[in-house]
C-alpha cells in the first residue's frame, strides 16, 4: 500500500499543526518549544506522570499552543486537522520505568497505537520516538539501524526496550499495511536543560551530586560506555526525519563516546566540585558500551551534531545550579 502524502491544516497555507504526546516531558518540552518557533501550533499531550506542566509553562500564552492533560493509553482525540503527529510518551529513565513497568508497556503498545489511529485519522506524518535501547546490550558496536540488537525481554529493563521494539513493529506496520506516513527515531543517550535533577539517568545524577558535594556514585568499574547528545542537536535531528517522510529507523545521536568514569570526573571538574568517586552495584542488563553509527542521518538529513558536549555540559549545569532542588549549591568555578 502507497503511503500518503502529508497534508496541512489549511490548503495552501504554510503553518502547520501538531500534536505532541508526552509534550511536557524533558524532549518533548524542547519539541514544542521549537516547532512553535518554527511557526507551527502545537498540542501538547501529557498525564504528567514523568512529565511537568512546569516545563511548558512559559509556553501556555505562546499563540497556537494548547496543553491537554490525557493519557494517551485511554484515548485520543483531537478536534481539527493535524499535520504531524509526535509520539514521545513514554517514561524515559531507568527510575521511572523499573518503577512504572506496566504503564511503561501500556503507553509503547496502547498508547502507540492510539497516537498511529490519529495519525491515520488526520491524514497525518507520524514519527515514533524510538531509543538506542532496543539494541540492548549490543554485540556490534558502533551500532547501525541494520542492527536487529542484543536484548533480553525478561530482565527487569525489558519492559522498556520491549515497549519500544513493539513499537517500532507498529509503526511499520500502519505504514505498510495503512499507508500511515509513519516514521522512527532512534534517540541515543540526550541531556540538557529540564531533565529532573533525581529521574536517576547518569547526566543529571553526576551534576546534582556534584553541585550538593555529594560522592558521584558511578555503576560498576565505570568502564561502560554511552555516546551523549545535547538536546538542540537532537531535537534538530527530530525535525529533519519528521519533514523528510523516511520512514527510518534512523539513528539520532552524538558518536562521541565517553566511560561514565571519564564522564563523571568531567563534570565534577566542571562544576569546580570536590566529590569523591564512588562506585555502586551495576544494574542488571546495563550496557557495556553505546555509540550511534550516524551514517545514514548525514547522508539522507545532513545532519549530525554541532554542539560539543563540553558546551552543553556547561548549559545543563547551569540550568541545573537555578533549579529549586538545588538552589545554594555552590556556583561552579571553571
Amino acid at each position: 500500500m502507497s503511503v500518503r502524502p502529508t497534508g496541512r491544516t489549511e490548503k495552501g497555507s504554510d503553518v502547520g499543526r501538531t500534536v505532541v504526546t508526552g509534550g511536557a516531558g524533558f524532549l518533548g518540552s524542547h519539541l514544542c518549544e521549537r516547532l512553535l518557533a518554527d511557526g507551527e501550533e502545537v498540542v501538547c499531550l501529557d498525564n504528567f506522570v514523568t512529565g511537568a506542566p512546569e516545563n511548558v509553562a512559559h509556553l501556555l500564552e505562546r499563540p497556537g499552543f494548547r496543553l491537554v492533560r490525557t493519557d494517551v493509553t485511554d484515548y485520543i482525540h483531537v478536534a481539527g486537522a493535524v499535520d504531524t503527529v509526535l509520539h514521545f510518551a513514554s517514561p524515559a529513565s531507568p527510575i521511572d520505568y523499573l518503577q512504572l513497568p506496566i504503564e511503561t508497556m501500556k503507553v509503547g503498545s496502547i498508547g502507540t497505537l492510539h497516537a498511529l489511529g490519529l495519525a491515520q485519522e488526520k491524514g497525518a506524518r507520524f514519527l515514533l520516538a524510538s531509543t538506542s535501547e532496543t539494541y540492548g546490550d549490543p554485540k556490534v558496536h558502533p551500532q547501525p539501524e541494520t542492527y536487529w540488537g542484543h536484548v533480553n525481554p525478561v530482565g527487569p529493563r525489558g519492559v522498556y526496550d520491549e515497549a519500544k521494539r513493539f513499537g517500532e513493529a507498529l509503526t511499520m506496520a500502519y505504514r505498510r499495511h495503512n499507508g500511515v506516513n509513519a516514521g522512527i527515531v532512534r534517540i541515543f543517550n540526550t541531556f540538557g536543560p529540564r531533565m529532573r535533577p533525581n529521574d536517576g539517568r547518569a547526566i543529571p545524577t553526576f551534576i546534582r551530586q556534584a553541585l550538593l558535594g555529594e560522592p558521584l556514585t558511578v555503576a560498576g568499574d565505570g568502564s561502560q560506555t554511552r555516546s551523549v547528545i545535547y538536546v538542540d542537536d537532537l531535537v534538530e535531528g527530530i525535525l529533519r526525519l519528521t519533514r523528510s517522510g523516511l520512514d527510518g529507523p534512523v539513528n539520532i545521536g552524538n558518536p562521541h563516546e565517553i566511560s561514565m568514569l571519564d564522564l563523571a570526573v568531567w563534570i565534577r571538574d566542571l562544576t569546580g566540585s570536590s566529590s569523591e568517586v564512588q562506585f555502586i552495584e551495576r544494574p542488571q542488563d546495563d550496557p557495556s558500551v553505546r555509540q550511534p553509527d550516524i551514517t545514514k542521518a548525514r547522508e539522507l538529513l545532513g545532519w549530525e551534531p554541532v554542539v560539543p558536549v563540553e558546551e552543553g555540559l556547561r548549559r545543563t549545569i547551569a540550568y541545573f545550579q537555578s533549579h529549586p532542588e538545588l538552589v545554594g549549591a555552590p556556583l561552579s568555578t571553571v
